[in-house]
């Protein structure tokens, strides 16, 4: 099989390339350009792309770069600036994997004649009773079938996943049995376009970033009594139930409980007021078709999958109900519900919070 593997620099990606030799496949690299101002971290800095540029040439593979600038920023870039601006949790990271590393991929695979693309995220692909289901990886502490929640039939038919099956020790042990320079390199964890070092003000790079782009306006801080208990600098960047540099003195914890962008107005409170019984998804996707019923949702990359019940509704079922077994902290708009089926193995499909649901603040 000619197989497209899109390498990051990681070792993830390394070894998916290596395995793939092993297997016998024609294994050709491809490395995405997608961010073109400052980096220093993620799969868009420079030493990432020569790292998968040098791991090419260690295991006799043709390496590609593809330029995707221009669709990264129209489908990532500038819709995390534009929700920040509404007060909106973007998840950047989900939608790169959406529109690019599979979307724009498969596309570009197509037309150069691969059978099919693969790449280094633990998760795993099966064909159950004539079904491409997207399975949880092996290892739990790194499974990642939550960011790419939003692979079809069509997508999951073409894509190939070879470290799904092995944990993060033995992927490194693989590396650096072949001496491949990534066996040791750490895991990226920040936002590829978004730098880890201050600004000489002592702004944090989301911060900068945003600056240069939108206005941020200040905002008072209230609490749920509706009493003034401070400012915040910038309240698009305030993200529900958060607590650090929002919360105020005194001894109880107070979270987050309402932003409001236009009124220039932050909420905070217990945790309780975070609590609701339903949450509304909007633009679902599905795995194989619509489902309704009982499901196991998961609201962040690694956490915890709460027990609950889905049902698609809106027009053309552009968006979906979710019903808690028990309340559950808020999500914040912008961020990814992915469904999994009962027993929690597979994706079912995944969609995205469309807004705050019912606050116990007025």
């Amino acid at each position: 099989m000619k197989v497209l593997v899109a390498m990051s620099g990681g070792v993830d990606s390394s070894v998916a390339a290596a395995l793939l030799l092993e297997q016998g496949h024609q294994v050709v690299g491809v490395t995405m350009r997608l961010w073109g101002g400052e980096s220093d971290t993620g799969c868009c800095s420079v030493s990432d792309v020569d790292d998968a540029r040098r791991v090419a040439q260690q295991l006799g593979i043709d390496h590609l770069v593809f330029n995707f600038t221009d669709d990264f920023h129209r489908h990532v870039v500038d819709p995390y600036v534009a929700d920040h601006a509404r007060g909106i949790t973007p998840n950047p990271c989900i939608e790169c994997n959406r529109h690019l590393k599979f979307d724009r991929l498969l596309e570009r695979a197509d037309v150069l004649g691969f059978d099919a693309v693969a790449t280094g995220h633990h998760a795993r692909i099966e064909n159950i009773d004539g079904v491409w289901r997207l399975l949880r990886g092996a290892d739990d502490a790194k499974d990642q079938s939550y960011v790419i929640h939003m692979l079809d039939q069509d997508a999951l038919s073409r894509t190939l996943l070879p470290v799904g099956t092995l944990t993060k020790v033995e992927v490194r042990a693989h590396a650096t049995r072949l001496g491949l320079r990534t066996a040791t390199k750490p895991d990226s964890q920040d936002v590829c376009f978004i730098t880890s070092t201050k600004s000489p003000d002592g702004a944090t790079g989301r911060s900068s970033f945003l600056r240069r782009r939108i206005e941020l306006h200040a905002a008072d801080v209230v609490d749920d009594a509706g009493e003034h208990i401070g400012r915040v600098d910038a309240v698009e960047l305030v993200t529900l139930g958060q607590r650090r540099g929002v919360a105020g003195g005194g001894g109880n914890k107070r979270f987050v409980v309402d932003v409001d962008v236009p009124q220039r107005r932050v909420v905070v409170g217990p945790e309780s007021l975070l609590l609701v019984d339903r949450e509304l998804g909007s633009s679902p996707t599905w795995t194989h078709g619509p489902v309704d019923g009982r499901v196991w949702v998961q609201c962040s990359a690694h956490g915890e999958p709460r027990a609950g019940s889905i049902r698609t509704n809106g027009v053309d079922g552009n968006q979906v109900d979710v019903v808690w077994d028990e309340p559950q902290r808020r999500v914040s708009p912008g961020q990814s519900l992915v469904f999994y089926d009962r027993d929690g193995g597979w994706v079912v499909g995944g969609a995205t919070t469309a807004s705050l649901t019912t606050s116990a603040i007025r």
